[in-house]
């Protein structure tokens, strides 16, 4: 009965969690994400490469004041969570990301085999 309770264990599934709204731009030169995260300070934030895959999840904290009680909450889900697959043409090596005022902004750049280049025509 024990191993039971213990496969039961392993086989837990990720709290819930909200997908922040996200935009991604393409330029010549790379990819930016946007990512709004309300309420996530740095400390309660992670961003991971694994693969082909980008996983961004925070869980927020919003400060109370002492003698102050929330009576109304719009959102009921304290986490956010989303994972986003990779072009090969992105260089995972050189992703920066920086939070700041509740956005993440990540920047990847495409890798040199996906970068535009100009081709030299010889005359013949």
């Amino acid at each position: 009965m024990s191993q039971d309770i213990v496969q039961n264990e392993s086989a837990k599934q990720p709290e819930p969690a909200l997908p922040p709204p996200a935009d991604v731009i393409e330029d010549a030169n790379g990819i930016t994400l946007y990512a709004d995260l309300p309420g996530v300070p740095r400390d309660r934030f992670d961003i991971r490469v694994e693969g082909d895959q980008l996983s961004i999840e925070g869980e927020m904290q919003l400060p109370m004041s002492d003698g102050l009680e929330g009576t109304h909450a719009e959102i009921t889900l304290p986490r956010y969570r989303r994972v986003f697959n990779l072009s090969r043409e992105l260089d995972s090596e050189r992703i920066a990301a920086e939070l700041r005022d509740g956005v993440l902004t990540r920047r990847s750049p495409k890798a040199e085999h996906g970068q535009p280049r100009r081709i030299s025509v010889q005359a013949g």
